[in-house]
């Protein structure tokens, strides 16, 4: 049994707008990240990478009042103290021997 109005969906300005939302939240962000890898350390561009699950649930919670459990809460602190200890390990200078 066909649904009511499905053939909206495939209406050119509904195509438009999903196509420009595809762009726009694939290869705009995409873009970005390659010229961030090109300009920074790689490093820091793989903590800045390991973050952004933080800051989305991070971002979810304020902005959209998305729940977080305790358990996710603690996941996300995990990540975030392991990215600043993987950030500052990359920092230090080698140990001299002498």
């Amino acid at each position: 049994m066909p649904v009511k109005g499905a053939g909206i969906l495939l209406g050119r300005r509904v195509l438009a707008a999903g196509a420009a939302v595809g762009v726009l939240s694939t290869a705009i962000p995409y873009a970005f990240e390659m010229e961030a890898l090109r300009r920074l350390p790689r490093s820091v561009f793989g903590v800045l990478m390991s973050l952004e699950p933080a800051v989305a649930a991070a971002i979810g919670f304020l902005a959209l009042s998305q729940g977080l459990d305790a358990v996710e809460v603690l996941a996300i602190g995990l990540v975030v103290i392991a990215s600043a200890g993987a950030l500052r390990s990359a920092a230090a200078p080698p140990p001299t021997d002498g």
